[in-house]
């Protein structure tokens, strides 16, 4: 499944972490998206015990704080505004950064 959200290598995000009712919120860049091909989910995952709907669909890669972050977790949404993915017990949701006009 493609991802709807246009994402650009240069572009600003933000991503909104998700657990508990809680939620922090930073800015990333760099953000990189590639679907995980059935072969490594498998080779990943078959020992985890997951089953086909609980495995990671993506391999999620972005910059936060100078930090590289890579992530793999489920598509859960994907909208043109937004794309969300379920990583274990926590959703990220990534969008993009809008500066607010004074």
């Amino acid at each position: 499944m493609e991802i709807r959200m246009p994402i650009k290598s240069y572009g600003n995000y933000v991503v909104a972490i998700r657990q508990n009712k809680e939620e922090t919120r930073e800015r990333c860049q760099q953000l990189r998206v590639r679907r995980l091909s059935p072969e490594e989910q498998q080779k990943a995952y078959r020992d985890q015990g997951l089953s086909e709907e609980a495995m990671p669909t993506h391999q999620i890669i972005f910059y936060d704080f100078g930090c590289k972050r890579i992530i793999e977790g489920k598509l859960a949404e994907n909208e043109e505004d937004r794309t969300v993915f379920q990583v274990q017990d926590k959703e990220y949701v990534f969008f993009p950064f809008v500066p607010k006009r004074p």
